[in-house]
């Protein structure tokens, strides 16, 4: 179980890998295409990728919880990715990275599950890191109240996710169900709002066919299966490599300057995720050894 815990974590660090490079390239097809047909079409190429598979399974499975995990997924997406137009890249890099306080507060509201100490103190310096790498927040516009909401869908995507998984729902059927979903959620949307369907370059066209594939068919899979197993405050705290990734392609790709603020920044979330090893590793042993104890007396 800890060699198949291992490959969930790398899983994991792939996904936050994967969606920290969609900032870069998101930002240079929105060129090209508008965010809401981007999101559709991207949606659209995915769901279609999935039908040979899921056609073999029931269809009419798993529609009532791909409805809800697609009405999460479009509003972060549509809002992240519109926001995007309006704010700087390092303001939606963190403002999205503030799902991972949402987290706890979404799990008491809807689980009345209370946040641990550590739980706390590990949100508390991802966030403090992720102000360091993305350099804050400057200039609020309604780009970041966009994303903002953005980062309230992922939260909420992510908790209802886990639950859905744990309840034995098959992964391929709920990946294909929300994924056609949010791609006609989001058509209708760019359809009532007169938004243009026109990709006006193959560059565009490239961009988006990497979306649907990696960031979305492969990451999410990978995802939905790691939530079997880890809880999604754990998940959360690995997602927030999301915006250290994001930076290393900036630097990488975007030719940004490397700071020291920005390397203090992933430094802190890196802490964030041992802070959370540790407690778990400290319940675990305090467990073992009142099990132990309650054998020897």
């Amino acid at each position: 179980m800890m060699k198949s815990r291992g490959w969930i974590y790398i899983g994991l660090f792939y996904c936050a890998f994967i969606w920290g490079s969609t900032f870069v390239v998101t930002k240079f097809a929105l060129k090209s295409v508008d965010p809401v047909v981007m999101v559709a079409i991207r949606f659209f190429i995915s769901g279609f990728l999935l039908f040979p598979f899921a056609y073999k399974k029931n269809l009419k499975n798993c529609l009532k919880e791909g409805f809800i995990l697609s009405v999460f997924l479009s509003s972060l997406y549509i809002t992240q990715t519109a926001g995007l137009l309006y704010t700087t890249a390092s303001n939606s890099g963190f403002i999205t990275g503030l799902f991972i306080i949402f987290i706890p507060f979404f799990l008491f509201v809807l689980r009345n599950s209370k946040p641990q100490r550590f739980e706390i103190l590990s949100a508390i310096i991802a966030v403090i890191g992720m102000w360091f790498l993305t350099g804050g927040i400057s200039k609020i516009n309604i780009g970041d109240f966009l994303t903002l909401i953005a980062a309230m869908s992922y939260s909420l995507h992510l908790i209802f996710t886990d639950g859905f998984i744990k309840k034995k729902n098959d992964t391929l059927l709920l990946a294909f169900q929300q994924f056609w979903m949010v791609s006609l959620i989001s058509f209708v949307f760019a359809l009532i709002a007169g938004h243009s369907f026109k990709v006006s370059n193959i560059d565009g066209w490239v961009v988006i066919v990497f979306l649907a594939i990696f960031p979305t068919i492969s990451a999410f899979f990978i995802q939905m299966h790691a939530q079997k197993y880890i809880d999604p405050f754990k998940v959360g705290i690995i997602f927030c490599f999301e915006p250290v990734f994001a930076a290393i392609f900036a630097f990488t790709v975007g030719g940004e300057e490397i700071l020291n603020t920005k390397i203090l920044g992933g430094t802190l979330i890196f802490i964030s995720m041992i802070i959370i090893e540790v407690e778990k590793y400290f319940k675990s042993k305090i467990y073992n050894d009142n099990r132990d104890f309650k054998k020897i007396s």
